[in-house]
């Protein structure tokens, strides 16, 4: 396809350059031999009067013109999969579409799970990955590899449209037979004992555990750190240990597991949690109808608990 006398093919190619820094992988990525990607890269570098790309050592980089190209193509490419991906009107009974769902182990287990559930059976043909919450917390957003993200609201991108799913508190958990508390926890207590937290991945810092540092320092012993929400408290059960956690996750685990569960001996800010996706998707049905679902699911799932 060409459009004032250039290739349109030339546009996927070069947005995979770009973002690759390496041939033989974007030849993988398109399907075609090396000595043609090559030759791509040739013609792209005749098209822009520009190296695009330059080898420093053993690797490629981007020259000023490739680094200054490599987000205006990444927004055209998403621009041109928004406008293909749009359909007239979208029916959920019959639909056949796939959606990647960025979110934590948390929002997954105390929301997702249930939305997914109900959609199943609503929008049979619609399939999804979901897949750890990233850095920052819209980078799938941007690159069109993600369709929706959910996560704290600090997190949010401003560019994007978003809208919150639900709010949730912090409670403090520990195996109920531990031998340092009684029927109330202080805050001299709450410093004294081992915690146990989440260990900050490609999200940086767990929203409370920064407001924590921010407010109170590095006043908490830590004993463990884990990789999900979900081992929090796992890793509380048999032990002195305490942990922070969202109260929703503790009240759930407290249904299976021998816990005890305590109010904050400190004033702490609520975590609210948005769904979020990409501007040029607004107007698509499809994710348009998904949205809107998980927004009704989220307002039900919380009235729901308020009641119970």
């Amino acid at each position: 396809m060409r459009y004032r006398r250039i290739d349109l093919n030339l546009l996927a190619a070069l947005n995979l350059l770009l973002n690759e820094r390496n041939v033989s992988r974007t030849a993988a990525a398109l399907n075609v031999s090396q000595s043609t990607m090559s030759g791509i890269l040739s013609r792209l570098r005749e098209v822009f009067d520009d190296e695009l790309l330059v080898p420093v050592g053993r690797q490629l980089q981007l020259t000023p013109l490739g680094a200054s190209l490599l987000a205006p193509t990444q927004d055209a490419m998403l621009r041109i999969d928004s406008l293909l991906a749009t359909k007239p009107q979208f029916d959920a009974a019959t639909a056949a579409r796939h959606f990647v769902i960025a979110a934590s182990d948390y929002a997954l287990s105390d929301f997702l799970a249930d939305a997914l559930q109900v959609i199943s059976h609503e929008a049979p043909g619609l399939s999804f990955d979901v897949v750890q919450i990233g850095t920052p917390g819209t980078a799938g957003l941007e690159s069109g590899e993600v369709d929706f993200a959910v996560m704290p609201a600090n997190m949010v991108n401003t560019e994007h449209p978003y809208r919150v799913l639900f709010e949730d508190g912090y409670t403090v958990i520990a195996w109920d037979s531990n031998r340092q508390l009684g029927e109330t926890l202080d805050l001299a207590t709450y410093k004294r004992l081992g915690h146990v937290l989440l260990r900050p991945g490609k999200v940086g810092q767990p929203w409370f555990e920064q407001w924590y540092l921010n407010e109170h320092g590095d006043s908490r012993r830590v004993e463990v750190r884990v990789h999900s929400f979900n081992l929090m408290p796992q890793m509380v059960v048999g032990t002195d240990r305490i942990a922070t956690v969202q109260s929703r996750l503790a009240r759930r685990c407290a249904q299976t597991l021998p816990l005890r569960l305590y109010p904050l001996p400190m004033a702490a800010p609520k975590l609210t949690e948005v769904l979020q996706w990409n501007r040029l998707h607004d107007q698509d049905p499809g994710n348009r109808w998904l949205r809107e679902r998980m927004l009704e699911l989220a307002q039900h799932l919380t009235h729901h608990l308020a009641q119970t």
